[in-house]
């Protein structure tokens, strides 16, 4: 049966590049390929689950349409193609031409024009036939044969919609009156007017009384008050309108299904432009392929879109990428104490060497270690495998424990956090100067992949042998290392060490050519012992307090549950959104303004629940229940899962590579997003306790980031509140309500606050009055004043726009950079993004990095002075501490005074403290 797929080119590559928006593709190369990766995406999803029997791609021509030239203001309000798209489209057209898919283009018609005409012949031919677009419009071609398949978007699944899924979409008696829908009520996204004052509502009305657009403009005289003079008054308009809406089906372009039929794609093409592109992932799932490390010569198998020609074939790969077998490598094998102990005459005399270690798990708390590598010259690496004896092991180990402890050679690592950790559970402490290869290109690339694969790829252009070729997919038949035999391990270990010390030499030149290694250098490298003896740490739980907590969250549950079915006059389930809509706005009609989703079903998030808590007792309880229920399946029944039975404390990792910001964030548990607005938040932290017999300690940083934007933008007025340890938001308070300091109240305070951190966060008037639920006028005035009374500030985030759009980066205080591809776009929107980053990222990067130079300097004072005390939590702004009693007032000295010590501005560093018996009191 033939199955016939018409996809609205542009749509999808808009919409593939705004759901990206926030954290977009950038490849080594700085191109943004959001657009391509998100539109490769849609169509592989498209082909795998339709499997479609014919194919076209649809685009837009590149001059003006038919409708431009009968409205000059046609789609004349929208912005600018951002320029990422703008290049990408080229591309994505030579991508669709290697998957050998015929693109549809024809001089003065939309897409929507050219899909149109072809699926309306195509279901006339009794052809199944799929529209692929997210657009509206197309709605009125939908026929018995034709459908609109919509894409999945975000959580959204793909959704197709026929006849009737229109026409209740709608409320209208047929899919053709789409047309007068949208001529009537007008389409802000294509600039069709349509009849002033006539939303949707408004339109399915007139549209089921009159029919359509003709009928209601001949029978006026039928319509009354407001209503009636504005369709008379508009009769032009209208009839114009339901032009532009109208999509063609009479476009010249014949329907061959011949040319339309599927076909294999070039495979060879496509894996040169996804190279390109560095889309390794899709090179692994599209180009399906296994590697032979052996024989280069020897066919590799390919089921490259086996579902195309319905089997596989077989093809040597073809790849501009060097491969091991390429090299003239030397990879030994260390697996007797002769070879062991004639590599360690060598390697002693060495000045600095590659390590890597290969272990059971990827935990390095709980992973055993199997085996070690080594390399300091290129092409050449040494495996010494590590018996699951643990006697055994650790005697291997203690071998090596003179090299990797001589705290004159450099050690390189890639992600050496981890083998440091290994390498502790074997008494041996990695010591002396590192370089960390993960942290380099971090450093220089902070939004881009930082795995050893992928920089092996762009910077040595080689392919390195992928872990699965030797312990299988993921999955629960999943070997570990310690399955496999040491031959058939120690040269994929040997690469890593090699290809590491290759990384090495490349990074660091790029670090010095960016003016990025003394970050590199004096914060990032020195802050990596810091973390791992942290993780090492790790923090003590009070399972018996969680047990109480949740004991007591889930009776709150229930008690609330009772209350809401009360409530309700009737049971239901409380965790189903359906039937929470359903009470809600069937039952309860708490509001007439309730939004659905695309399938019919009742929008029930947090945001809409919170936006309606005033109307009804029972939303209220709702929202009670599923807080208590996230706390507890995120956190209170979560953590004490995560204590190692060993050592019975949490080992969080902490994640130096992860934020565009600076900022670190952790795993396992993730500290960062624990809640601490609300009590039952909080009481997560009353959890966290010291070792025994010790306190629990906790210092953070006051107002940081307001102390960085008055250091940065030198406002004097800012800078003097600081100075005399006032109280920043109410001095705002007092400059913008022009109030003297002690009679600034409380609510102004608040309003001064929520501004003050607000607008160093790009906050609009829009946003303001949302937070502060005020009017957007009073809102307005809020910043007006603010920035009339910080003027410097206004300046600042002028300059910094400016800077950004000069450089194409911001830089921290410390010189880390954060690169704003789209600071110069045409497209506002994408170009608000950038700029909000460009006034935050240099605040919120520089305290990140402040926080880090004093992690550094506590951890060097605690050991050189003896301190038994631990460092044992990083929370944002925040450091927490497991102290022995009797060193409690030298422990407060040494963390204060180096937090605000850490670096020397126009205002003071302040940090508060505080102790207890847990987190929750010391905070």
């Amino acid at each position: 049966m033939e199955k016939l797929f018409l996809l609205d080119a542009y749509a999808l590559i808009y919409r593939a590049y705004y759901a990206f928006i926030k954290n977009p593709r950038i490849n080594s190369k700085g191109f943004n390929t959001s657009a391509i990766m998100g539109f490769v995406n849609t169509l592989e999803d498209v082909l795998k689950k339709e499997n479609p029997t014919h194919i076209g791609i649809a685009f837009d021509p590149a001059g003006p349409t038919f409708r431009h030239e009968a409205f000059e203001q046609y789609k004349a309000q929208r912005e600018e193609t951002p320029e990422a798209i703008r290049l990408s489209v080229p591309i994505i057209k030579d991508i669709i031409r290697a998957y050998r898919i015929p693109i549809l283009e024809v001089s003065g018609y939309e897409a929507d024009d050219v899909i149109g005409t072809l699926a309306t012949e195509a279901g006339k031919r009794g052809i199944t036939t799929y529209m692929m677009t997210p657009d509206k419009d197309y709605g009125q071609l939908v026929s018995e044969n034709v459908f609109m398949y919509r894409p999945k978007y975000g959580d959204k699944e793909f959704e197709v919609m026929g006849v009737n899924e229109i026409k209740a979409k709608f409320d209208i008696e047929s899919p053709s009156q789409v047309i007068d829908m949208l001529g009537l009520m007008g389409d802000t996204a294509d600039n069709i007017p349509g009849c002033p004052g006539v939303g949707e509502k408004t339109a399915q009305k007139l549209i089921a009384q009159f029919g359509s657009i003709e009928n209601l403009l001949a029978n006026t005289d039928q319509l009354k008050g407001a209503i009636k003079t504005k369709v008379e008054n508009n009769r032009e308009q209208i009839t114009f309108s339901k032009f532009l809406a109208t999509i063609k089906t009479d476009v010249p372009i014949s329907l061959d299904m011949e040319a339309l039929k599927r076909e294999q794609p070039d495979e060879e093409e496509l894996r040169k432009i996804f190279e390109e592109l560095e889309f390794r992932t899709l090179l692994d799932r599209i180009l399906k392929t296994e590697k032979k490390t052996a024989a280069p010569s020897a066919p590799v198998q390919s089921d490259l879109f086996g579902f195309f020609a319905g089997e596989n074939t077989d093809e040597p790969k073809n790849s501009n990428l060097t491969r091991l077998e390429d090299l003239d490598f030397d990879y030994q094998l260390l697996n007797s104490e002769e070879k062991i102990n004639d590599f360690l005459q060598i390697i002693v005399t060495k000045d600095f060497f590659s390590l890597d270690t290969e272990t059971t798990g990827t935990d390095p708390i709980t992973a055993e270690l199997v085996g070690m590598s080594f390399s300091f010259a290129e092409n050449q690496a040494f495996y010494v495998p590590v018996p699951a004896n643990r006697e055994e092991a650790l005697a291997i180990v203690k071998k090596f424990k003179p090299i990797i402890e001589n705290e004159k050679t450099l050690k390189i690592g890639q992600n050496i956090k981890y083998d440091m950790l290994v390498l502790g559970n074997y008494g041996v402490e990695v010591r002396g100067p590192m370089f960390d290869t993960m942290i380099a290109h971090y450093v220089l690339q902070p939004e881009l992949h930082h795995g050893m694969d992928y920089l092996a790829e762009v910077y040595l252009k080689y392919e390195t042998i992928k872990i699965e070729e030797l312990i299988g997919p993921k999955g629960k038949n999943q070997k570990n290392m310690r399955d496999l035999s040491p031959t058939s391990v120690y040269k994929y270990a040997c690469e890593d060490a090699d290809v590491t010390l290759k990384l090495k030499k490349v990074l660091e030149k790029e670090l010095i050519e960016n003016n990025v290694n003394e970050l590199f250098q004096t914060i990032e490298m020195p802050l990596v012992p810091v973390l791992a003896y942290m993780e090492r740490n790790g923090v003590r739980i009070d399972t018996e307090a969680l047990k109480e907590t949740s004991q007591h969250f889930t009776a709150r549950m229930k008690q609330l549950e009772e209350e809401v079915h009360q409530l309700a006059g009737m049971e239901f389930n409380i965790a189903s959104p359906k039937q929470v809509g359903e009470v809600l706005f069937d039952r309860l009609k708490i509001t007439d303004k309730a939004k659905k989703t695309k399938t019919g079903q009742y929008v029930t998030s947090e945001e809409v629940l919170e936006s309606l808590r005033g109307k009804h007792e029972i939303v209220g309880k709702i929202l009670e229940h599923r807080g208590l229920k996230k706390l507890l399946g995120t956190y209170i029944d979560a953590l004490p899962l995560l204590i190692n039975p060993k050592t019975g404390h949490i080992h969080t990792s902490f994640n130096q590579t992860v934020t565009a910001t600076g900022r670190l964030s952790s795993s396992n548990p993730n500290l960062q997003n624990i809640p601490i607005r609300n009590e039952d938040g909080k009481e997560i932290r009353r959890a966290f306790i010291p070792d025994e017999g010790c306190e629990f300690f906790s210092a953070d940083y006051s107002q940081i980031e307001l102390r960085i934007m008055a250091h940065l933008s030198g406002d004097p007025h800012m800078i003097e509140a600081f100075q005399k340890g006032q109280d920043i938001h109410a001095a705002t308070a007092a400059k913008i309500y022009k109030e003297k300091l002690e009679d600034v109240t409380r609510e102004q305070r608040s309003k001064a606050k929520t501004a003050n951190f607000g607008i160093i966060y790009g906050i609009s008037v829009f946003g303001l009055a949302e937070r502060l639920n005020i009017e957007r006028k009073e809102a307005k005035e809020l910043i007006d004043g603010y920035f009339e009374n910080y003027p410097h500030v206004k300046e600042y985030m002028d300059q910094s726009i400016r800077l950004a759009q000069e450089k194409g980066y911001i830089e921290t205080i410390f010189k880390r950079k954060r690169y704003l591809p789209d600071i110069n776009s045409r497209n506002a929107v994408v170009r608000g993004y950038a700029e909000r980053n460009a006034i935050n990222a240099p605040i919120q990067g520089s305290a990140a990095d402040i926080i880090k130079v004093a992690m550094i300097r506590i951890y060097k004072r605690f050991m050189e002075e003896g301190i038994r005390s631990k460092m044992i939590l990083q929370v944002h702004d925040e450091l927490n501490f497991s102290v022995v009693p009797e060193e409690k007032e030298k422990v407060q000295h040494i963390v204060i005074s180096e937090m605000e010590a850490a670096y020397k501005m126009k205002v003071p560093l302040q940090a508060d403290c505080d102790w207890g018996k847990n987190w929750l009191e010391a905070h």
